[in-house]
């Protein structure tokens, strides 16, 4: 036996019928505020990833180094070395002495010490033709600036390349279809006129993604990098990401 029970309240019945009536209105209030609360969570959640991503690209790359790895300082001084040329000195007498008469020694001429001779600083040589003499002395020269260093060679820079022209790569047809996604991390050699040498995949999500990366590479162009305000062939890393839109 069913039985409706209600309760006489302000003369408006309140029962199981009531409740029935306030059902649909009660659960597509409920229904909305739940689907709401999931949508705002959602898209605070995509947006802390999409934060979190971009904050990636931002991260400067820093390499450590032992002290013992870095090479002596370049020099400061950047006048050229002077050489030191000593004042007229008489030429010794070169062979084996023969003794001669007194009467015919001439009063002028002057032999050279031991001690004389070890104070002329640069060599002297006859000249030949017109009898003078020249002046020899060893210079050391500072070598160049390899135009090539190696990879892992550390060169001291003042001021890094900066990029002028980028390349964007060219999305694998393969990785497409495979819906693949990732980075590619490329070490450029750039020339001190600004252009690639050389470009080296040192860190890779995907290998199909490289070589694309490294083609890119090498139609950049930079500033070059100065050293005592020359340019220096130097080593920088580029970072790639392949990204598929609209997915």
């Amino acid at each position: 036996m069913n039985d409706t029970i209600a309760i006489q309240n302000n003369d408006n019945p309140y029962g199981a019928f009531e409740l029935k009536r306030l059902y649909p209105k009660n659960y597509s209030i409920g229904l909305t505020v739940a689907v709401i609360f999931h949508v705002f969570m959602i898209g605070v959640y995509f947006f802390a990833v999409f934060m979190q991503a971009e904050d990636e690209d931002n991260i400067p790359i820093v390499r450590i180094m032992k002290y013992s790895e870095l090479g002596p300082p370049p020099s400061l001084n950047e006048t050229p070395p002077q050489v030191a040329v000593s004042g007229a000195v008489v030429k010794p007498t070169v062979g084996i002495p023969v003794p001669v008469p007194d009467a015919s020694v001439s009063p002028e001429q002057t032999l050279a010490s031991q001690q004389e001779m070890s104070t002329v600083g640069p060599a002297i040589t006859e000249g030949t033709g017109s009898g003078g003499v020249q002046i020899t002395q060893d210079i050391q020269i500072e070598p160049e600036q390899d135009d090539n260093p190696d990879m892992d060679k550390f060169v001291p820079v003042e001021k890094m390349p900066d990029i002028v022209v980028q390349a964007k790569p060219v999305y694998p047809d393969l990785a497409i279809r495979a819906n693949l996604e990732g980075r590619v991390w490329v070490k450029i050699l750039v020339s001190k006129e600004g252009h690639p040498k050389k470009a080296v995949v040192v860190k890779s999500d995907a290998e199909i993604f490289n070589q694309s990366a490294t083609d890119a590479a090498m139609k950049y162009r930079f500033t070059p990098a100065l050293q005592n305000n020359k340019p220096v062939a130097v080593w920088v890393v580029v970072p790639f990401k392949f990204e598929l839109r609209g997915n």
